[in-house]
């Protein structure tokens, strides 16, 4: 099944007033470069800012972009055409995750149906076989509606204590309710995927599934300044296993999809636009199997300032800025392979993430040893700097 590549389809939907980062690998640089996606073209900016968080630690990085004369190197639906590895031509550019010296942040357990999942999970001891007797238990003890609740307030508080007294209580209710969210390490710094590639899952899980998000982009000093989407792929059977498996259910090669673009804040697009976003989410299998969801992140139960807050502040600082998935609310429960398991990937499945401003992530899922492997690290990207130094601008 191909990927779709097609650029009206991967832009924001007002695409004629974003501000839109991203990134290419150019074969005649061998080395990444920072574009911006315009309306006549792609251009290459890194004379300006050789990475994408020096553009996100300036003061008004929207108008930096803008300013940024860059050279043409091409138009976006050839660079997007080039980008499925399948078809590559390795001599001509394509498109990358839109990140680069960025630390890769997730909070998790942020929406009250996804932490009942967790649950469940952690019940499940990560067999997919028991989660329908188990959802049906933890719904009738817990409710459904947990969402109202503020986390750390005296009435989550009050609910914790009812849970403890019946035996209910959850690592997973304890981030999605009390005062500490849970905020950890995703992938290493480069290691991202982006649009029209593989994302790659652990070939040992037999139950996972993908968690559409939008990712903050966060500078130095704690400012949010954009936003892109991305896909947490999640492991639910090694996680539910044990919580001390999370980096091996959260970070494997090309199991971390981020993209297509980087939008930056601007007066047609602020903070306060996330904080209303629907995020939807398509998986088309090769069998035929088609799956819809969609996580609001007006559900979210904390407000992601407040997240910021707990990621970056005295105790920790990112002197080349992070960027944050969000969490998702989606928890897919829709019987695949046989009634009652679920939910889980096949090898093939095409994954959607999609919002009108953000624009869509599309990825093809393989197993994480069958992606491409990850090769381009801190070292090749300083050299990299350091060899187009003098080489100067070129157009096309």
């Amino acid at each position: 099944m191909p990927i779709v590549t097609d650029a009206a389809f991967i832009l924001p939907d007002d695409f004629a007033d974003a501000a839109l980062m991203g990134r290419i690998w150019r074969p005649d640089l061998a080395g990444p470069s920072v574009v911006a996606i315009r309306q006549d073209g792609v251009f290459d900016i890194t004379d300006d800012f050789p990475t994408s968080s020096q553009l996100a630690a300036v003061a008004d990085p929207a108008q930096a972009l803008r300013a940024a004369p860059g050279a043409r190197v091409g138009t976006l639906q050839d660079l997007l055409n080039n980008t499925p590895p399948d078809t590559r031509d390795p001599t001509r550019p394509w498109l990358l995750a839109p990140i680069d010296l960025q630390v890769i942040k997730a909070a998790g357990v942020t929406f009250a149906v996804s932490m009942l999942e967790r649950v469940i999970e952690e019940r499940a001891r990560g067999n997919p076989d028991s989660a329908e007797a188990i959802r049906a238990e933890v719904t009738r003890i817990v409710g459904t509606d947990l969402s109202r609740l503020k986390p750390g307030s005296a009435e989550a508080q009050h609910v914790k204590d009812v849970l403890v007294s019946q035996n209910a209580w959850s690592q997973y209710l304890e981030v999605g309710i009390g005062p500490d969210a849970e905020v950890f390490t995703k992938a290493p710094i480069l290691s991202a995927v982006g649009t029209c590639v593989d994302a790659g899952l652990h070939p040992k899980s037999t139950w996972n599934n993908p968690e559409p998000e939008v990712v903050l982009v966060v500078a130095h000093d704690g400012r949010i300044v954009g936003a892109t989407l991305g896909n947490d792929v999640n492991l639910r059977d090694f996680e539910g296993r044990s919580a001390l498996l999370l980096s091996k259910a959260k970070d494997n090669n090309a199991s971390c999809a981020i993209g297509p673009f980087v939008r930056f804040f601007d007066a047609k697009f602020t903070l306060d636009d996330i904080r209303k976003m629907e995020i939807s989410l398509e998986v088309k299998g090769p069998e035929g199997f088609v799956l819809h969801g969609a996580s609001s992140l007006t559900q979210i139960s904390r407000d992601p300032a407040d997240i910021v807050g707990q990621t970056i502040n005295e105790n920790h600082q990112y002197p080349d800025g992070f960027v944050l998935f969000l969490g998702t609310m989606f928890a897919p429960i829709q019987d695949r392979a046989a009634k009652g398991q679920g939910f889980t990937h096949v090898e093939g499945d095409l994954v959607t993430v999609a919002t009108p401003k953000l624009g869509r992530l599309t990825n093809r899922m393989r197993h994480s040893g069958d992606c491409e492997p990850w090769q381009f690290g801190l070292t090749e990207l300083f050299t990299a700097l350091m060899r187009r130094k003098g080489v100067g601008r070129s157009s096309n």
